[in-house]
């Protein structure tokens, strides 16, 4: 191969690198960015809630529905046990950056099950009128995220009792609650339904309707 075909064969490499970098790198990013922001402009800016707590018509505070929260206090709804990891990685000022993911704990692990012992006892204490009755294993367990926002029905249902007597609302009204929280499988077939533990926390508080 002579230098004239070497320079050809290069310049169309490089062609087609620009051709396709402007494609895959600007193009489609710029769709994918315009349909999220004009079909789904509340997704795909992070799922943001601004809670003005104190009614002064100022934001005291903001959560991403799509991020599990954790709540522990008895007049809240219960998630999933989160994965929050604050000790590995720092910015440049040395603050924690906060991550999550899963345990990667295997159920054969003596590890594995003492920890979830101890979440079904934190369970059972918390909801004595339960008894007996088999926990829904989401609320003992942590997604494959870690961070995971959603419950399933059974486990808020789980809660109802508990949260009746702590809220002073009836178990209608707190089913009510969730039923207004819980998400549908997509188109009807994809998934489970899901009730998003922050949203059905912040009606039980009055900042969200």
């Amino acid at each position: 191969m002579n230098n004239k075909s070497i320079g050809k064969t290069l310049g169309r490499a490089a062609g087609f690198f620009v051709i396709m970098s402007l494609i895959t790198g600007v193009i489609y990013t710029g769709v994918c960015l315009g349909v999220g922001q004009l079909f789904f402009p509340f997704q795909a800016n992070g799922s943001i809630i601004d809670v003005d707590a104190d009614g002064d018509g100022t934001a005291d505070a903001r959560y991403a529905t799509l991020l599990g929260q954790q709540f522990e206090d008895q007049d809240h709804l219960w998630g999933r046990p989160t994965n929050y990891n604050l000790s590995t990685f720092t910015d440049d000022e040395g603050n924690p950056i906060a991550w999550a993911g899963p345990s990667n704990k295997t159920p054969a692990d003596e590890e594995f099950e003492e920890l979830v012992a101890k979440r079904v006892e934190a369970i059972r204490a918390a909801h004595p009128e339960k008894g007996d009755k088999p926990i829904p294993s989401d609320l003992v367990t942590v997604s494959g995220s870690g961070l995971d926002p959603e419950i399933s029905p059974a486990a808020a249902e789980y809660q109802v009792e508990r949260l009746a007597k702590n809220t002073g609302k009836s178990a209608s009204e707190i089913r009510s609650i969730i039923e207004a929280c819980t998400e549908q499988p997509q188109l009807g077939i994809l998934g489970e339904p899901r009730v998003n533990v922050l949203k059905v926390n912040l009606m039980l508080d009055g900042v969200l309707s």
